[in-house]
């Protein structure tokens, strides 16, 4: 016996032939037997017809629909930044009364480009950033007395540790370049972009003649 499927739900041309009730999965007869018809697909294989995109080759249960047309990849590009295409400016920011690391992770943004629409993470595309007043930076807490600047001499017994106290009188400018140094990539790429970051304890800096523009920071 075969069942005729029905074509009233679809626009296509009836072209589909027959469901052949003997090779259909035990749900499908189950369905077949309840008087359910097969709807048919426009352009799809009857079953029991051989199927070169099947591995059994044989098609047992009524396929899907043939895949969509793929997108054009004129419609699909994505912007990549090259050395050439790349803009940097110059910005400078007071750190007078600002918060150590609430000032480091936007200078560190500022640095890798991530406030602009073109950024792209293999490249570097953030500005240079000159950053005045060190010495007036602000930490919240005990951390002037708690925070503890470790380094190593490479000899036995070389540890050294300094407060954060004591390297904001002795080397604020250190202060601030740690913080931000911590926040870029592991890599030469980081390297490369902590370079850009000028960083002076008093109000004056030699960069005039790249005209730095303020830097926008939230506190």
């Amino acid at each position: 016996m075969a069942i005729r499927p029905f074509g009233d739900l679809f626009d296509g041309p009836r072209s589909v032939p027959p469901f052949p009730a003997a090779t259909a999965t035990p749900g499908i007869r189950q369905a077949l037997k309840l008087g359910a018809s097969i709807p048919s697909v426009p352009g799809a294989h009857a079953p029991g017809v051989t199927d070169p995109h099947r591995s059994g080759g044989v098609c047992h249960t009524w396929p899907r629909p043939p895949p969509l047309r793929a997108a054009s990849s004129a419609f699909m590009k994505t912007y990549v930044a090259t050395a050439a295409t790349r803009e940097r400016n110059w910005l400078v920011v007071d750190a007078t009364g600002k918060t150590l690391g609430r000032l480091a992770t936007q200078i560190a943004d500022a640095l890798r480009g991530k406030r602009k629409p073109e950024y792209t993470p293999h490249v570097d595309v953030g500005d240079f950033v000159i950053v005045v007043n060190a010495e007036k930076i602000v930490v919240t807490g005990r951390k002037r007395e708690e925070k503890l600047y470790r380094r190593h001499s490479g000899y036995p017994g070389g540890l050294r540790a300094r407060t954060l106290g004591d390297m904001l009188e002795r080397r604020p400018e250190e202060v601030i370049r740690l913080a931000v140094r911590g926040m870029l990539p592991r890599n030469r790429l980081g390297r490369a972009q902590l370079r850009k970051l000028k960083i002076y304890a008093g109000p004056e800096h030699p960069h005039e003649a790249q005209k730095p523009e303020p830097m926008e920071v939230e506190a």
